[in-house]
């Protein structure tokens, strides 16, 4: 069973950088597409930053783009999102996903979420 811990959340400032991480453990990372997701309060989840198993392909959500950047760390098997000029709208719960199929089973895990607060 694949498990998920988020950590680096917290408060800063608008204009001000995080940096958070997502410890895979219990399976084979390398097999899955690794994402984060963020939930505003009052909004539904959406989706951050995404990269594919392979680490050859990211993609970004609009908002974020030039922003943050998504890697991934094979020998560590972490996945971390760095993020530079930090806004008010970006506070959320920020949530790192594992999602891969397999012989049309779909396997897809969540953590337990980070809280990222931008504000002066």
């Amino acid at each position: 069973q694949v498990q998920l811990v988020e950590s680096g959340g917290g408060s800063v400032q608008p204009g001000g950088s995080l940096r958070l991480s997502c410890a895979v453990s219990g399976g084979a990372p390398s097999e899955y597409d690794m994402s984060w997701y963020r939930q505003p309060p009052g909004e539904e989840r959406e989706l951050v930053a995404r990269v594919s198993a392979g680490g050859l392909d990211r993609s970004y959500g609009d908002s974020v783009k030039g922003r943050f950047t998504i890697s991934r760390d094979g020998a560590k098997n972490t996945v971390s999102l760095q993020m530079i000029s930090l806004k008010p709208e970006d506070t959320a719960v920020y949530y790192c996903n594992a999602w891969a199929l397999r012989g049309g089973v779909e396997h897809d895990h969540w953590g337990q979420g980070t809280q990222v607060t931008v504000s002066s």
